[in-house]
């Protein structure tokens, strides 16, 4: 979990949480450097990374005249990426990006952009739903984007905001009924396949034992009115759908094939082990086991164009918001 920031802001902290997309503070004079830092949960696994590069790539080929740097959410990612670099090379030569081999952590990379000159920044959650990881996200955001001087020429930061993550965020500003929608329609490319085959589509999600919402039932079922023709099914690794609760319904499917992939930004360690893995207690040994013939896919959402576009659009709403100019 992401550290206390109570260390870092010595001067007035509070927490800024607008009804919306955006958290922070401030409008940005047009002359300050702008900077967009994303900031996903990261992966350990050296495949997955792709998907995270994907959408780094398509966010700086929209704003080539911004700096754009990454962070990763996770401790746990981190502090495996840090072991990593004592043997770099190794890794690099795996095809994985210097930057992440580097990563840091939201403050660590907000003070070397804050070094180097940036004033506005615009975080942008690469998450898939506000939870966890992107409460969190939002309180050091808010926290940094709060400190004043005495002198205001000397505060860190001119204006600090956060976009909202692909399947949207709570608040009136943007319904995530709607981010649900765009997100479904990225996913045209998965009905399709599953239907060539003949197959159910069945979606692995990370999902949250914090808090419940119900954006994976309506995923679904906006996937069904959207793709008609097959039957999509959405449960998560932690809390509710479970695998339990789909197997009562896949009972009643039309097929006995599945088509299994990962509702997640990466294909990493839930994707490899508890989706696809060859332990009896995988969702494809469980479904195996039930009679299915499955065929995992080990593409992360983030390695789809479409989807990683999505990004682009929610930097854009939450700088427009701000008074932020994006190049």
């Amino acid at each position: 979990m992401l550290q206390n920031v109570g260390t870092v802001v010595l001067l007035t902290v509070f927490f800024l949480m607008t009804a919306g997309t955006a958290v922070g503070s401030g409008t940005a004079p047009a002359e300050a450097k702008t900077a967009i830092l994303l900031a996903s949960f990261g992966t350990t696994v050296p495949s997955a990374v792709k998907a995270l590069d994907n959408i780094t790539t398509q966010v700086r080929k929209a704003y080539p005249g911004t700096e754009v740097r990454i962070t990763f959410t996770s401790n746990m990612v981190r502090s495996v990426w840090k072991k990593r670099r004592d043997e770099a090379q190794k890794w690099l030569d795996q095809g994985v990006p210097a930057e992440i081999l580097g990563v840091k952590n939201i403050i660590q990379a907000m003070g070397d952009l804050q070094e180097d000159g940036y004033r506005n920044i615009v975080v942008q959650p690469i998450h898939m739903f506000f939870m966890e990881q992107s409460h969190d996200l939002s309180n050091y955001v808010g926290a940094i984007g709060s400190i004043r001087t005495l002198k205001p020429k000397w505060r860190p930061f001119n204006a600090v905001v956060m976009g909202r993550p692909a399947l949207g965020m709570p608040g009136d500003t943007y319904s995530y009924h709607d981010d649900v929608d765009r997100v479904v329609k990225t996913m045209a490319g998965d009905a399709e396949m599953a239907g060539k085959e003949g197959a159910i589509l069945v979606y692995m999600g990370h999902g949250n034992e914090t808090w419940s919402t119900g954006v994976y039932a309506e995923t679904e079922k906006k996937m069904r009115l959207a793709y008609p023709e097959v039957e999509t099914f959405v449960g998560v690794v932690e809390g509710t759908p479970s695998l339990d609760d789909l197997m009562e319904r896949l009972k009643n499917a039309k097929s006995k094939k599945i088509v299994l992939r990962p509702f997640m930004i990466t294909a990493g360690d839930h994707a490899l082990n508890d989706m696809a893995g060859d332990d009896k207690d995988s969702w494809k040994s469980l479904l195996s086991a039930a009679g299915f013939s499955v065929h995992p896919i080990l593409v992360g959402m983030g390695s789809n164009d479409a989807f990683a576009s999505l990004f682009v659009e929610n930097i854009a709403d939450a700088a427009r918001e701000r008074g932020i100019a994006l190049k």
